[in-house]
């Protein structure tokens, strides 16, 4: 499969080497998908910093926050009957799933959109609480108005929902607490009311019935939300056919609201996509694209952490040109330009 992505001949723009850990006993595993909003003039980003430890033979290191919302490490022997460790990402204990990396939230910016740096006097963000025991990840940032909506994924023993906060400089933050219980994630609130209501894409799941799927809901105050709609599901046989979900806030455009969207199949192997909402009723899909947009095939894309997996949650708009950030192979940070128009051709 082609694609229409023109990436960054930077790329990647960001590798885990490039940060420092958050504490002693830490390293940083991977950089991932960062959230994207422009303050005072520059393109930030707020990427998903994922860290681990450093192991040892015979034994398996793994954080979680404790009640003080300090990080402490759980170890636990390799040939332990109650572990099973076979995935990268996710391992089970005594009949609970830890991950096997905790991640918080680290602002960057940039003059250009292609080099970044830390900015002085902006801190992290961390999880806070029993629901954020394992951390919070993958935030989309929404700006309505002069007040900017970070949701984020939650994550605990409890199960991963979606968080919310919000901020006027970046500064200081206000929590709103979980906003979408378990399972749910990939939340991205619309930059605008429509009808006097807020609205948001999210992907609850379901193992036993349903999937996972991309669902509309509207609230009267970004807090509490109904009225839920399942709006795109998977398609058997396509590029798609695993799990679909919402990447950064929709569009605005003539035609309709635009959201761009990541697809993946049964081997997890993650493509992105688009589709279109109606502008007065983003309830009504009137069109989404059969093929993807961008399909991993660069090096830094195919090979990393966990391999085949372009995923965005952030990007900026100029006119006809859509810039995305989005992580490749859950490792880096890189970017690459997209023209709108394009993408509302390709629309079935």
């Amino acid at each position: 499969m082609k694609d229409i992505a023109r990436r960054f001949p930077e790329n990647p723009l960001l590798l885990p080497k490039d940060l420092k850990p958050s504490g002693d006993g830490l390293q940083i595993i991977s950089l991932l998908n960062p959230g994207v909003f422009r303050f005072a003039g520059k393109t930030w980003l707020l990427v998903r910093v994922a860290e681990g430890v450093a192991q040892k033979e015979g034994v398996l290191f793994f954080p979680a926050l404790n009640a003080t919302g300090n990080t402490e490490i759980i170890e636990v022997p390799l040939n332990d009957p109650d572990l099973i460790a076979t995935d990268a990402r996710v391992i089970s204990y005594k009949g609970l799933d830890y991950l096997t990396t905790i991640s918080h939230l680290h602002l960057l910016f940039s003059e250009d959109g292609v080099h970044f740096t830390e900015p002085e006097g902006y801190a992290s963000l961390f999880g806070h609480g029993y629901l954020e025991r394992f951390g919070i990840e993958d935030c989309r940032v929404s700006q309505i108005d002069d007040t900017y909506y970070l949701t984020y994924t939650a994550v605990s023993d409890s199960g991963v929902g979606v968080g919310l906060q919000t901020t006027k400089d970046w500064q200081h933050f206000e929590s709103g607490g979980m906003i979408l219980p378990p399972h749910n994630k990939d939340c991205a609130i619309f930059e605008e009311k429509i009808n006097g209501k807020f609205y948001c894409l999210h992907r609850p799941s379901s193992r036993e019935i349903g999937g996972n799927y991309i669902w509309l809901a509207e609230s009267p105050d970004g807090l509490h939300w109904g009225n839920h709609q399942c709006l795109i599901k998977t398609r058997l046989g396509l590029w798609d056919n695993a799990r679909v979900g919402a990447g950064a806030a929709p569009i605005r455009t003539a035609q309709g609201w635009l959201e761009i969207y990541h697809g993946a199949n049964m081997e997890q192997q993650y493509c992105l996509g688009a589709f279109l909402m109606d502008i007065n009723d983003p309830s009504k899909v009137i069109g989404r694209t059969t093929e993807p947009i961008m399909v991993p095939t660069e090096t830094y894309e195919l090979s990393g952490f966990f391999g085949y997996v372009v995923f965005t949650n952030g990007h900026v708009v100029d006119g006809d040109t859509l810039t995305i950030y989005y992580g490749a192979a859950d490792e880096f940070v890189c970017g690459a330009h997209f023209s709108i128009s394009e993408i509302l051709d390709a629309l079935n």
